[in-house]
């Protein structure tokens, strides 16, 4: 069944860059206008007269679909660790650190659609938007030419973080320490929960507070659900460290 999306009609000039987008990405969309959906970013389609989808249907789409590939793959190359570990790796190799960096590599940052605001906030650099739009890329190239050409492209650029977390040399983020703390510690697992949100739909400002062992953390504030959760994270994190090591201090 298709979806309907609205999406941007392709200019001769938008066409020619999108081409040499997909040449370095590796990529071949059947319809252009496809992939420059997904690179139509909230605050872009806001300030156009176009009658057009934003890129979050193909984000959430994107997600799921990375998320089937990396697990199907951790399955058939680990098949002896646990759900716990296969649970670890796999949220280190799709975290937001990992994504944006794939996202950098192909260039997305040079071709995404930005409105005004979000352009002069440096909005081609933030992690959660580069975030964003790869996996609405992954989503689009889905639906544009099946789960299989979406696999292959998922794949071929998920083999280095996923050979950065199993050698352990990657960068871990504060949801994933905080996971571990709380496991080891707990026996249980951090849950986020949004305290409130502000401001109008291109520039939100969240806040989310993390629950752990019936204690309320935070709040962390960022400008997605995804950077107020990490900000969320890092304070339990830090906090609770804190409360290990001078509980363990001589004298206490």
């Amino acid at each position: 069944m298709r979806i309907p999306l609205r999406t941007p009609e392709v200019s001769r000039a938008r066409r020619r860059e999108l081409l040499l987008f997909q040449k370095k990405a590796g990529l071949r969309f059947k319809r252009l206008d496809n992939l420059d959906l997904a690179l139509c970013h909230r605050s872009f389609v806001h300030e156009t007269s176009a009658d057009i989808n934003n890129n979050e249907t193909l984000e959430f789409l994107g997600d799921s679909v990375i998320g089937m590939v990396v697990a199907d793959y951790l399955i058939r190359l680990l098949p002896d660790r646990s759900e716990g570990d296969l649970a670890r790796i796999k949220a280190h190799v799709v975290s937001e650190d990992s994504l944006a960096g794939i996202a950098l590599k192909l260039g997305i940052d040079s071709v995404v659609h930005l409105g005004r605001g979000e352009e002069a906030s440096g909005g081609r650099k933030k992690k959660a938007l580069l975030c964003d739009c790869l996996e609405a890329l992954v989503g689009a190239l889905y639906l544009d030419s099946g789960y299989a050409k979406a696999a292959d492209f998922v794949l071929k650029n998920m083999n280095s973080p996923i050979d950065l977390v199993l050698a352990d040399r990657h960068r871990k983020d504060y949801k994933t320490l905080l996971q571990e703390l709380v496991q080891k510690r707990f026996r249980g697992y951090p849950k986020y929960v949004l305290n409130h949100k502000s401001g109008p739909d291109h520039r939100k400002t969240f806040w989310m507070a993390v629950q752990i062992n019936g204690e309320s953390y935070g709040p962390g504030k960022g400008a997605n659900k995804k950077s107020a959760e990490q900000e969320a994270a890092r304070l339990a994190y830090e906090q609770l460290i804190t409360w290990k090591r001078s509980s363990e201090s001589p004298g206490s």
